[in-house]
């Protein structure tokens, strides 16, 4: 029952995505059958920090991940904090946890050379669905919105006039993002087609099939890796990494990094130092390049 009290909470109250809820009821899922096999405890709630440790080391053991470790780890630290917090534990087991060490995350951006193929050079079929491609990946590496927020972008978020949308982020933040002049043209071209595909309950969404149903998360995968498989010889093109390229690309022609974190919706500036790694090398090259004593 405390399990589904939680998984109620982080919905309702905390609005976490529907996927981001899904991944902490299964972390919290396969700790409960650890415990029911390992040591036939049915209740979490009385688990101890040796039985946690123990599950940590048999999922190292299964060739788990130390990133995918930690992560399941933090969900078992947040549903803890939950109790607490709700009085029906008293202490928390994981509260002096350490996660275990991981090595760091490079992604690496699409270059602008690469950007430039992609949009003004690769040919887009002249029709609904390569009209609505070339949009979504313009929009995603014009704004550095999200996946979700591409595909839950609304029709009365547009507002072509004033070259603007308004997009729902993370824990419902809203945030304005402007739009460049390319950008609201393809909007004009993609809506004109649309027209003869929308219809029934998914008129509200900006992005959607030919069949006229919402855009869903794997189609806009396919879009991106798809077209980039094109012009990009990267290991891996994704949504995210459009997002990542945005970003590196406005910091690397000057954008501060508070401006770039507004536009991002991230709610601390610790999130957009990881795009900064980019921007440091561009510096590098510059500094090279431009100072006498490199002559």
């Amino acid at each position: 029952m405390a399990i589904a009290a939680y998984i109620s909470y982080l919905s309702l109250e905390r609005k976490y995505s529907p996927h981001t809820v899904k991944a902490y009821e299964k972390d919290l899922t396969d700790f409960c059958v650890f415990c029911k096999t390992a040591y036939e405890l049915s209740n979490i709630e009385d688990a101890s920090y040796p039985m946690v440790r123990n599950w940590i080391v048999s999922l190292v053991e299964a060739k788990i991940s130390n990133r995918s470790v930690n992560r399941k780890v933090s969900s078992l630290k947040s549903y803890f904090k939950f109790l607490m917090k709700t009085g029906s534990i008293q202490t928390n087991p994981l509260a002096k946890h350490k996660a275990l060490k991981t090595p760091k995350k490079l992604e690496i951006p699409f270059s602008e050379a690469e950007m430039e193929e992609m949009l003004n050079v690769l040919p887009f079929e002249n029709s609904f669905e390569g009209v609505r491609d070339r949009l979504v990946i313009e929009l995603l590496y014009a704004t550095g919105m999200r996946r979700a927020e591409l595909i839950n972008l609304k029709m009365q978020n547009v507002d072509v006039a004033n070259r603007s949308i308004k997009v729902l982020g993370k824990r419902n933040k809203e945030r304005i993002i402007p739009l460049l002049e390319s950008t609201i043209h393809l909007f004009n071209e993609y809506f004109t087609l649309r027209k003869a595909v929308e219809k029934g309950e998914n008129f509200q969404s900006v992005f959607i099939t030919s069949k006229g149903n919402k855009i869903y998360e794997t189609l806009v995968y396919r879009i991106i890796n798809g077209y980039f498989s094109k012009v990009s010889s990267k290991v891996k093109k994704s949504p995210h990494i459009l997002r990542h390229t945005f970003a590196t690309h406005m910091l690397n022609q000057g954008a501060d990094l508070n401006s770039v974190k507004e536009l991002l919706g991230h709610s601390s500036l610790a999130s957009t130092q990881v795009y900064t790694h980019n921007s440091i090398a561009e510096l590098k090259k510059v500094h090279t390049k431009a100072h006498p004593r490199n002559r």
